[in-house]
């Protein structure tokens, strides 16, 4: 394992001050080598300048997206759930349905896609790669099938409740520590959400429709270029530099599920060397 951080590996990325030690990169399944994408898209950097939450409408057959890292990010989530399932995959009883539910709903969505064919019991990728479709795991299956990650929400009392997640691509915040909590609780420590906004966020997702999702995109400077990058509240991402070598954005989209009407909070995520785009 320790040969992953090896210098010979990546002899560009220096770790230190990156909030990582070689012993817990090694723990935290540091990914071998990197996974760029050739660019960010134009109106996904445009978006993530505007002023949160900051949504706009998801045009008709964009709601999931692949890029040039398709087949190496998806490598890397079979990578990450074989090492550690239990930090990238979880699920309550209660969202149980809406996990199932959202497996459907991609699913008719792939139908729609060309790159896409259904065969048998399986889908044939757009990297020809065919997958079994187990509906008794739908968000290990879903890691196989899109790049996405997705964050499941049901509506507890006064606030969304964050009930499944499949989260292999992290970016500064624990699974584990927001599995269960309320939408408050979750981005507390980001100094820029403050109760204006939580309370802006919280009336999205009470007024998302079905078949109406919505999108909005971030792009910050990162050190490294590890998808996976898990931070908890007690140790945060250390903020990035100028020199830093990488930019990483996340397409954000917000939908509901139309039977179980569980928000559904997706993430692709993209990341570039800087100067590359």
């Amino acid at each position: 394992m320790l040969r992953r951080c090896a210098a010979p590996v990546r002899p560009e990325i220096d770790i230190s001050g990156c909030g990582f030690s070689i012993a817990n990169a090694v723990k935290e399944g540091m990914q071998p080598n990197p996974i760029l994408q050739n660019s960010i898209p134009e109106a996904q950097r445009a978006a993530a300048t505007a002023r949160l939450p900051s949504m706009q409408p998801v045009r008709p057959g964009e709601w999931l997206r692949q890029d040039d890292a398709f087949a190496a990010q998806l490598a890397e989530k079979v990578r990450l759930i074989a090492e550690m399932p239990e930090k990238v995959m979880s699920v309550m009883p209660e969202a149980e349905d809406a996990a199932s539910e959202l497996l459907t709903v991609v699913m008719a969505e792939l139908a729609l896609r060309p790159l896409y064919r259904m065969e048998g019991e399986g889908v044939r990728r757009p990297d020809n790669r065919l997958v079994a479709i187990d509906t008794r795991t739908p968000m290990r299956t879903l890691s196989q099938l899109v790049q996405e990650d997705f964050c499941i929400l049901q509506k507890q009392g006064d606030e969304h409740i964050l009930t499944a997640a499949l989260l292999c691509f992290p970016s500064a915040w624990t699974l584990s520590e927001k599995i269960g909590k309320p939408l408050t609780s979750i981005h507390v420590p980001v100094p820029s959400y403050d109760a204006g906004i939580a309370a802006r966020v919280q009336r999205l997702f009470d007024g998302v429709q079905p078949g109406r999702p919505v999108w909005r995109a971030n792009l910050l400077r990162y050190d490294l270029p590890d998808l996976y990058q898990p931070h908890t509240d007690a140790n945060p991402r250390p903020v990035s530099s100028p020199s830093s070598l990488f930019e990483r954005s996340e397409r954000q989209t917000v939908l509901r599920l139309p039977g179980t009407g569980a928000v559904v909070f997706s993430i692709h995520t993209t990341m570039v060397r800087r100067g590359s785009a």
